[in-house]
């Protein structure tokens, strides 16, 4: 049954990824990726990590996916316009694809001697997590936070117009045109 479920959440979790890239509009292709980090959570919980997979969860399913979709929606993204393939991604990627492949399935073939370790037998306490991330790695984990801060400011300058803030046009809008038209043409007739 472990194995069962833990192809079939790597089954969602490749399809899910397959999905994004097809996707021609931006918030499917988030929505797609959020699709994968839950499955990914799956497999972590399966492999005994629960802690992972909260965080998993919680962080990039939750709170970087929802940054994603507010950005992607701030920006106002539309449909991609396809410009056909790249002709460099075509003849470096297939091979390069087909090299890696290979390269991973000799590694796995090769080194599949490999014994495996009992449920808990790794630490993950909560606690030990806790004082490895706010003792030992503490710069590497406000770095990150003010990275996040810094992307998030970027988007709203981007998606800022300012034209809007700018001084009006010297061309009437259309609506503003009628209506100057019909003012003028009612001081006309007094």
């Amino acid at each position: 049954m472990h194995l069962i479920l833990f192809l079939f959440f790597g089954g969602i979790c490749v399809a899910g990824a397959v999905n994004l890239l097809l996707q021609r509009h931006p918030i499917n292709s988030a929505l797609s990726l959020v699709v994968v980090m839950a499955s990914l959570a799956g497999e972590y919980l399966l492999l005994g990590a629960e802690f992972v997979a909260a965080i998993q969860v919680i962080v990039y399913a939750g709170a970087i996916m929802v940054l994603f979709i507010f950005t992607i929606m701030l920006l106002n993204a539309g449909e991609e316009v396809g410009g056909g393939g790249s002709r460099v991604a075509i003849i470096l990627g297939i091979p390069g694809v087909v090299i890696g492949s290979v390269l991973v399935a000799w590694v796995l073939l090769r080194h599949s001697e490999m014994g495996s370790v009992s449920l808990f037998a790794l630490p993950g306490f909560p606690r030990d997590i806790a004082q490895l991330l706010f003792h030992n790695f503490l710069l590497p984990f406000e770095i990150t936070s003010v990275l996040i801060l810094i992307a998030i400011m970027g988007a709203v300058v981007l998606a800022s117009k300012p034209e809007s803030i700018a001084h009006r046009p010297a061309v009437p809008a259309e609506a503003e045109r009628e209506t100057l038209e019909l003012v003028g043409a009612g001081k006309s007739r007094q």
